[in-house]
């Protein structure tokens, strides 16, 4: 279990307490609190607020951008460049490590205005009774020792303990996971009690943040801000730090090349000495080095391959809140879902209907009161035609007190009030053509029982002309009991023992699939008076309604792909086990077979039983907050990397916890919110698909770019050291490597990164297929010997030309800076695809490359032919022929990585 503060443990027992000792021990009673006392129990209880993370500052995001060890080095490698008189060297440097944080700044700002514009700005209000008199205050203002009222709708300010009660059923779904309401009592309890493991523990208790969805209650408060059960929640979150996956292995690759570079210019250093050449010169050669093996480019490319993705996620309403985040799903090993509000849509929806001895599907999306039904044999279904679906429809109607409205806002159904079970009854009676209004425009209401604990069923009296119509609705063995007779097309038939045994076996097979079922009835001879409503016996039976929270669309379709991905999708829900596994079923998560886990067994098993069988469970059912942050752990600890989706003041923990924590940004509370990496603001979860494909596209991007870069650098190290062993004076000016690594590859890595060679010839993806799509290594070994191959061919041919011309030092250097940009650019036509031929490329596929191409060559002539650039990079003109001699031997890169690839396919 989470551990609480102080207060909270101290005023949580209030549920074990009776209501009397609660208002002595709170110094409290039903008249409320006198307006004096209010300041000395906010100094002595604390505020009713839940402390935010303080505002980034724009400057502090900048300076974030810099934690890098490659960064670092390029830093030093400037200020030492810049003290040894290389002062243009030194700002060049200094001038793309400032653009780079300056990129990232922006985008990462962007991300913190959009979630602050998301904060809803309406502040919610509590009724409570002070001095004696009922008022409104903002819930901030809520002070422990408070009495509130509660009415149908109200969101709970604060936790407390129930004083009085009618009729209450209360959402706590944000809180539990759980999508049915939950009935509660004014009894004390004596045993200790979690918040869901069973229904009735601390059921005296109503908690901040969840909503009355029916009846009406008054309450003591018994604890504010940082003391209920949110407030622990969200204190909690503030000890969780995760890294996400590209974090850690550009750590690793910035690593590698830092000791690579420490190495290489070590043992540089000490040849150098040892073949007589000056500290002075040596230091030149090594900061030269250091620089070539350094991929510059990197750190910036990689902060705009993230932005661009990053911009097209919020094209497809994804908003990313850190720039690294989005790539974490590119290469996630389990999906672990939230059941309600995210594969759901936290509305009840009638999915399934039992009458005239016959079983009808209804199809649907949550309260929309459109849709179509289909006998078992898949065939739609004319209602019209069938009496006994019209006289459902009508009961559905005329029992249903939660009217249904279109948000315009947010482009969704939803209820104005009432209980949710309600709701979907009045939306299948919609379905049918029933509207509430107009059947009691003709058929006024007389009388009413509604429902209770006790009686479970809701009857209602009608005027029907000069009759009466008698409509109820409760659970099915309430119903079954007093019914004589049912309902077989317009005929009332006797009720046998086969009819009952009938409908008792649909019962089992709708529960059997997760369903709450209901039981629809009318009576054969209506009570004429008011007074007679309550009068259940001689029913006659109309039918059953099987109903559940209501799958998103395209949920099926949206859990096939991702895991045709190779993703593993896991279901974690507070709800029962069989209705777990019937939602998991229905969304295709789970399957005969598969290992369905409990609250209770995570509490009991060993953690490394629990890992032994992780890999077959794809439901956790009946789990609280901790076992969902248990869940995260675990799977981390086997190395996997997982993506959390959630939208509940319980999913935050786990969230926050997970490699890659999704909100939803419709229905998602702002504790979520906060805890979250990535927002979906369509709370669509067929959105997270997109971001695992955008995830890819981006490693792929990234580690295309490296592949170039670090071909690119080594090379450069290569020749370096190779012509020191072999006696040749430096081959590359400090100036010309900067040029090389900061100009010529700045346009090409960029062209990179915007190549999409992941599209099939009809234009749609087929990055999820790709078996190598899911590889977390940033350099995989094909990607090594590629990088190894193309070094030495470029190396090899830089060396040539360079000795061929070494009698003219300036003509010597100039050509290895324009047969080394050369081979850039042609190995930069050849990294577009791993394994395709670049002649099977389209070749006006990447716009962006032709342009990057023709602004290199233009450049490369500058460098060559302008007095300026002459000066700055030591450079001297060349001949026709001689340009003949440089694009004969770079092009050589394109023919050793072509017979690179013909061995590969």
């Amino acid at each position: 279990m989470t551990q609480i503060s102080n207060n909270t443990e101290r005023y949580l027992q209030a549920y074990t307490k009776d209501i009397q000792t609660v208002m002595s021990d709170l110094q409290t009673s039903i008249h409320g609190l006198s307006s004096s006392e209010l300041l000395a129990r906010t100094q002595k209880y604390g505020s009713n607020v839940l402390p935010e993370s303080p505002k980034t500052s724009r400057f502090t995001i900048f300076l974030r951008q810099f934690q890098s060890s490659i960064i670092y080095i390029l830093l030093v490698a400037s200020i030492i460049v810049y003290f040894l008189g290389e002062y243009i060297d030194a700002s060049i440097i200094l001038a793309v490590l400032f653009i780079n944080a300056i990129v990232g700044t922006i985008q990462e700002g962007k991300a913190e205005d959009t979630l602050a514009a998301l904060k809803s700005f309406a502040t919610t209000t509590s009724t409570v009774i002070r001095d004696g008199i009922e008022d409104s205050i903002p819930d901030t203002e809520l002070v422990v020792g408070d009495i509130i009222v509660l009415r149908e709708g109200d969101k709970v300010g604060a936790d407390t303990r129930l004083i009085q009660m009618t009729n209450l059923l209360v959402d706590e779904s944000s809180l539990t996971g759980e999508s049915e309401p939950v009935g509660k009592i004014l009894d004390k309890i004596e045993e200790t009690a979690q918040l869901a493991t069973e229904s009735f523990k601390q059921r005296n208790m109503l908690f901040k943040g969840t909503t009355i969805q029916n009846g009406s209650a008054l309450a003591v408060v018994t604890a504010v801000g940082m003391d209920t059960v949110i407030g622990n929640i969200s204190g909690e979150l503030t000890t969780i730090n995760t890294e996400v996956p590209l974090k850690e292995s550009i750590k690793k690759l910035s690593s590698w090349i830092i000791i690579l570079v420490l190495l290489i210019g070590a043992f540089t250093f000490t040849v150098g000495i040892f073949k007589g050449y000056s500290i002075a010169t040596m230091i030149s050669v090594v900061i030269a080095m250091s620089v070539s093996a350094i991929p510059e480019g990197l750190p910036i490319t990689v902060t705009l391959i993230l932005a661009a993705g990053v911009y097209r996620m919020g094209k497809k309403n994804a908003l990313v809140k850190k720039l690294q985040a989005v790539e974490a799903l590119g290469h996630a090993d389990v999906i672990a879902t939230d059941k309600t509000g995210t594969l759901t849509m936290n509305q009840m929806m009638i999915q399934q209907v039992f009458t005239g001895n016959a079983m009808y599907d209804v199809s649907g999306v949550g309260y929309e009161p459109k849709g179509t039904i289909t006998d078992n044999l898949g065939t739609t279904i004319d209602a019209k035609l069938h009496n006994e679906l019209l006289m459902l429809g009508k009961i559905s109607a005329l029992v249903s007190n939660s009217p249904l409205v279109f948000d315009e806002a947010k482009q969704i159904w939803r209820r104005v009030s009432g209980d949710p079970t309600e709701s979907a009854l009045t939306a299948f009676s919609q379905k049918l053509g029933f509207l509430k209004d107009e059947i009691v425009g003709e058929m006024p209401l007389l009388a009413e029982v509604a429902f209770s604990s006790n009686t479970k069923y809701h009857a209602v009296i009608h005027k029907d002309g000069t009759d009466t119509f008698y409509a109820i609705a409760g659970a099915p063995e309430v119903i079954l009991s007093y019914s004589e007779q049912y309902l077989k097309g317009s005929t009332h038939c006797s009720m046998t023992i086969g009819d009952k045994e009938q409908i008792e076996n649909a019962i089992q097979v709708m529960a059997g699939q997760g369903l709450r079922v209901i039981a629809l009835a009318t009576k054969k001879n209506p009570p004429k008076y008011a007074e007679e409503v309550g009068r259940v016996p001689e029913l006659i039976f109309v039918g059953l309604v099987g109903i559940s929270d209501a799958l998103r669309e395209n949920i099926f379709e949206s859990v096939q792909k991702a895991q045709g991905a190779g993703i593993t999708i896991v279901m974690i829900t507070g709800d029962y086990v069989e209705t777990a596994k019937a939602i998991a079923k229905k969304a295709g998560i789970y399957r005969t077979g598969d290992v369905v886990l409990t609250g209770d067994d995570l509490a009991s098993l060993t953690d490394d039983k629990i890992r032994e069988i992780l890999p077959k469970v794809t439901v956790f059912a009946r789990v609280t907050p901790e076992h969902k942050f248990k869940i995260v752990q675990l799977y981390r600890s086997l190395g996997m990397v997982i993506g959390m989706t959630g939208d509940g003041v319980n999913d935050a923990l786990s969230l926050a916890a997970a490699d890659l924590g999704i909100a939803m940004g419709k229905t998602g509370t702002e504790v979520a919110k906060e805890a979250a990496d990535i927002i979906l603001l369509d709370d669509n979860f067929k959105s997270i698909v997109s971001a695992i494909e955008e995830g890819r596209y981006i490693y792929h991007s990234i580690k295309k770019v490296i592949t170039y870069l670090l071909a690119t650098s080594i090379a450069e190290v290569f020749i370096i050291v190779g012509a020191l062993i072999a006696g040749y004076p430096l081959v590359l000016q400090p100036s010309q490597i900067i040029w090389l690594n900061f100009v010529t590859d700045g346009f090409l890595v960029l062209a990179l990164a915007m190549e999409q060679n992941f599209i099939t010839s009809n234009g749609t993806s087929n990055i999820l297929k790709r078996p190598d799509s899911k590889t977390k290594s940033l350099v995989t070994r094909t990607m090594q010997f590629r990088i190894v191959i193309t070094s030495l061919t470029m190396m090899l041919g830089t060396l040539a030309v360079f000795v061929i011309y070494l009698d003219d030092y300036a003509k010597a250097t100039t050509m290895a800076l324009v047969v080394l940009a050369m081979f850039q650019l042609f190995n930069a036509w050849s990294c577009r695809s791993e394994h395709h031929s670049i002649f099977k490329i389209p070749l006006f596929s990447n716009i962006y490359l032709i342009w990057s191409t023709v602004v290199i060559l233009i450049l490369q002539l500058l460098a060559v032919y302008s007095a300026p650039l002459q000066y700055i990079l030591k450079t001297t003109p060349l001949s026709l022929y001689e340009w003949f001699v440089v694009v004969a031997v770079s092009a050589s890169v394109v023919v050793v990585d072509e017979v690179r690839k013909l061995f590969s396919r």
